[in-house]
């Protein structure tokens, strides 16, 4: 039985259950990380030394990174086939590396003062959201004149920046509104295997 270790409210657990979703596989989806505690157990933590979520496990295979299990199962399921073409895997790739070292992490101190936060710290929050606004305007620009972030179909960097615009669009802050993203967040955030890790309160 496929098993997926991670909360729901975890960005990176989302990317992982929407991709799973996208491919139609079955899997036991098990809370842990934050109130559900289990990533410092040592069983955990012999699957995943960082104690972080999402893992995946596939009888005796165990995978963490969700863009590593998002790379994985586009190579192994073809509702999410990665194209041919090397240089459009190249720029998947990008996109991906691009949401997980650049784009979520300037976000992340906004969103953790705005709703992890007893007392937000507003200089703090200022100063992540005005940084995350040059990494939407190159977002926006990209998606200007493109349904997807990569080619002609719907894919595995869709879902990675997806789950990030997700919370970006949603945090309770001004933002410059950016019409290219929020038109491609919409179409992808109406597709079915969205609905479970986008349905979510964001915490």
């Amino acid at each position: 039985m496929r098993k997926l270790w991670g909360r729901l409210t975890s960005v990176n657990v989302q990317k992982a259950v929407w991709a799973l979703d996208e491919a139609g596989l079955a899997y036991e989806r098990i809370e842990a990380g934050g109130a559900h505690g289990i990533v410092s157990d040592p069983a955990y933590r012999a699957r995943n030394p960082n104690g972080l979520v999402p893992t995946l496990e596939e009888d005796e295979f165990v995978l963490w990174e969700s863009n590593a299990i998002l790379r994985y199962l586009a190579m192994t399921c073809p509702a999410l086939a990665l194209p041919q073409d090397s240089r459009a895997r190249a720029h998947i790739d990008q996109w991906l590396d691009w949401q997980a070292t650049t784009f979520t992490p300037a976000m992340r101190d906004a969103f953790w003062q705005l709703f992890r936060s007893a007392e937000p710290d507003r200089t703090v929050i200022a100063a992540s959201l005005e940084k995350t606004e040059v990494l939407a305007a190159i977002l926006d620009a990209h998606l200007a004149d493109r349904d997807y972030v990569v080619g002609d179909c719907f894919g595995i960097a869709d879902i990675a920046l997806g789950c990030a615009a997700h919370r970006w669009l949603n945090l309770p802050a001004e933002r410059i509104e950016r019409p290219a993203l929020r038109r491609w967040y919409a179409r992808i955030a109406a597709r079915p295997a969205a609905a479970r890790c986008l349905g979510e309160p964001i915490a």
